[in-house]
């Protein structure tokens, strides 16, 4: 699937407050699915010595489409197309890449 048909379909099932002029929603359902994943994967390290078997990869598999859906609505809200926002996360990264800054924090490395 490209990730714009995956925009499209997803955007259908779109059903919270204001959509098509509400980018907080998606923002803050983002980072409340980017924690669900977090935990998941904290009480793999607790629970199963960091073994991630089948089950727990798929439950992680889930949160992580949650996390899909809201960065698409976001981009939506944005007015951004999720292949265009891939297309320059690759770009920065690449340039990142060529200067030698891909490691070290900050925006404009």
């Amino acid at each position: 699937m490209e990730l714009n048909d995956y925009q499209r379909e997803s955007r259908k099932t779109a059903l919270y407050p204001d959509v098509g002029s509400n980018a907080i929603y998606p923002t803050l359902g983002l980072v409340g699915e980017a924690g669900e994943v977090a935990d998941k994967v904290k009480k793999i390290l607790r629970d199963k010595k960091g073994v991630f078997d089948k089950d727990s990869k798929d439950a992680i598999k889930f949160e992580l489409g949650d996390v899909l859906w809201y960065i698409s609505q976001l981009s939506s809200e944005l007015g951004y197309e999720l292949e265009d926002v891939a297309h320059a996360n690759l770009q920065k990264l690449n340039s990142r890449k060529s200067r030698g800054k891909i490691q070290g924090s900050g925006d404009d490395r």
